[in-house]
């Protein structure tokens, strides 16, 4: 599929920082754009400015939490405040064989990510309106992007993690954040771990972009 050559250009890039991407990895994510450039005439999930930067802002910024875990099959994955399906989405593309639940209290968010999830065939992904804390069962990682201040995403999520794990990186909390975060860390009364995506990505868009990791 022919894309505008910024959106190509952004794709090559994470083609480079993930090189073992199958043939039909690489097809699901070059249709990400088409697809939510459809859907962003219709409902506002991402910033019509924005849009352009599809690939380097949202995807290869939702698969930065691969480069420090990687998920084994049967996994479970709730996504929490999904927005447009971000950081949900695109790791579902990379782990086809992981379970995702992407929830957010938006409607017509959720009605956009599950038109992309069916579109890219992502039969391992549940989208649902639904706030977070409503949510019953439990999973292996929670992942969020910019939700909320991480006292009160513990507070939604610590009793939705379960408690045997199977991965090197114990099960968890994820959360992308941007910006200084020295305050925030500080109002947690729990054990993190700080990645700097700037170790990952050479792009300028990834200084001061963290995941913050709390085990449970």
């Amino acid at each position: 599929m022919h894309l505008p050559t910024p959106a190509q250009t952004q794709l090559d890039r994470i083609i480079h920082y993930f090189p073992d991407l199958t043939a039909y990895q690489r097809e699901q994510l070059s249709r990400l754009h088409s697809l939510y450039v459809e859907w962003n005439a219709k409902i506002n999930v991402i910033s019509r400015k924005d849009i352009d930067n599809l690939y380097l802002h949202h995807v290869l910024h939702s698969l930065s939490i691969a480069k420090i875990v990687s998920w084994k099959a049967g996994t479970s994955i709730m996504d929490i405040g999904t927005g447009g399906g971000f950081p949900g989405i695109p790791l579902a593309i990379l782990f086809p064989d992981v379970h995702f639940q992407l929830v957010d209290s938006i409607g017509k968010k959720i009605k956009v990510v599950q038109a992309v999830a069916d579109a890219l065939q992502l039969h391992q992904v549940s989208a649902r309106q639904i706030r977070a804390e409503q949510v019953k069962g439990q999973f292996d990682f929670i992942i969020t992007r910019a939700v909320a201040r991480l006292p009160q995403l513990y507070q939604w999520v610590h009793k939705k993690i379960k408690g045997q794990s199977s991965h090197e990186l114990y099960n968890g909390l994820l959360c992308l954040k941007g910006g200084n975060l020295q305050e925030e860390l500080k109002e947690i009364q729990h054990n993190y771990a700080l990645y700097s995506l700037s170790d990952y990505f050479e792009e300028d868009f990834f200084i001061n972009k963290h995941i913050v990791y709390l085990p449970f």
